[in-house]
């Protein structure tokens, strides 16, 4: 039986990706879409390579009648989702891809955010969607909070090496580059073609990115002990992608050898042979993760490769994989797509 979704945000990038992968999908229908500022237009205006699918008017939030949807993503921006989830039924099933939810502490939340957060009995039903560690929970959960993109590829490198003690925990630095769609489709003058094109650039430095509230949390409850990663993000001119290296004391076959019994059998994460490299050009477009692990000269020190496509598996990839669970249906369709080279 087809299973209806809602989208709302769908005006940006993470909402526009979510309908192109839908569009692939044999289980589920797309029965409403939202956009605040757009409301009123065909998709087809907002993003013209939608413009072959059939799809609903975008419509305000108020607007929609969530009767018989069975399941409702929700890409608005931060601070926004917990007010909007919050007043949706009780009965429908929800994949939250902003930071609303992510952090199961609301003390952390209000340290990371600068707010309280509005809706702490919900936080606590809340479960954190990455996908290959809580996959269970997900099956059966009502609400599911999307990781960071930035973490995502963070925590695919570091959680299989900390659970199996194969590095020190206390020296880890994660050095990532991200593409300017993780930056989200809002004017910003630093975002511009003339400010960006032809520089790379560190942000949010001195560990004052916000995805660091994901890592400690996630970290920490692997390794069994507090973890305070080195973290410094960077953006870099090309549109989608995230490249991490991660540079780690122990050793790299203990590393390889975490990393492939972790992943052996997942459908989306492809570990490299030892030695190997990825490339973002390699995964864009798709729900696929590879990782490498290379052994450094110094003895006892590793680094570690990890590529994924943001908007995909570091979103709305990531989100339709853990609603397929949550709709019963088998995790991985509408996610076969190859990825898109060169």
């Amino acid at each position: 039986m087809t299973k209806s979704v809602a989208i709302l945000g769908a005006s940006g990038y993470t909402g526009a990706e979510l309908v192109r992968l839908l569009a692939g999908h044999p289980e589920i229908e797309i029965a409403a879409l939202s956009a605040e500022r757009k409301a009123g237009l065909e998709m087809a205006a907002v993003f013209p390579h939608l413009r072959h699918m059939q799809l609903p008017r975008l419509a305000r939030i108020e607007e929609i009648d969530f009767t018989g949807i069975d399941l409702c993503f929700c890409a608005l921006p931060h601070a926004t989702s917990q007010e909007v989830i919050s007043g949706l039924p009780r009965d429908l099933k929800i994949v939250d891809l902003s930071a609303d939810f992510r952090l199961r502490d609301p003390a952390a939340y209000e340290r990371w955010y600068g707010r309280p957060h509005s809706a702490p009995e919900m936080q606590k039903e809340a479960v954190y969607g990455l996908t290959e560690f809580y996959r269970e929970e997900i099956r059966a959960a009502r609400l599911v909070a999307g990781t960071g993109c930035n973490a995502a590829t963070g925590l695919y490198s570091l959680l299989p090496p900390l659970m199996a003690q194969a590095i020190d925990p206390d020296e880890i630095i994660l050095d990532l580059k991200c593409g300017v769609s993780g930056a989200g489709r809002a004017l910003k003058e630093n975002l511009l073609h003339a400010e960006l094109s032809e520089g790379w650039q560190p942000y949010a430095v001195g560990g004052a990115h916000r995805h660091l509230g994901e890592f400690d949390q996630e970290l920490s409850k692997a390794a069994g002990q507090e973890v305070s990663v080195q973290f410094t993000p960077h953006l870099i001119p090309g549109n989608r992608g995230i490249l991490a290296s991660v540079y780690v004391r122990g050793e790299a076959r203990d590393i390889h050898a975490a990393m492939t019994a972790t992943y052996r059998d997942e459908p989306f994460l492809t570990v490299l042979p030892m030695g190997e490299v990825p490339s973002t050009h390699h995964v864009r477009g798709s729900n696929h993760v590879h990782v490498g692990v290379v052994q450094e000269r110094r003895g006892g020190r590793a680094t570690i490769y990890t590529v994924l496509d943001n908007l995909a598996k570091g979103s709305s990839g990531q989100a339709l994989q853990n609603a397929n669970l949550m709709l019963g249906l088998e995790e991985t369709t509408g996610l076969t797509l190859a990825p898109v080279f060169p």
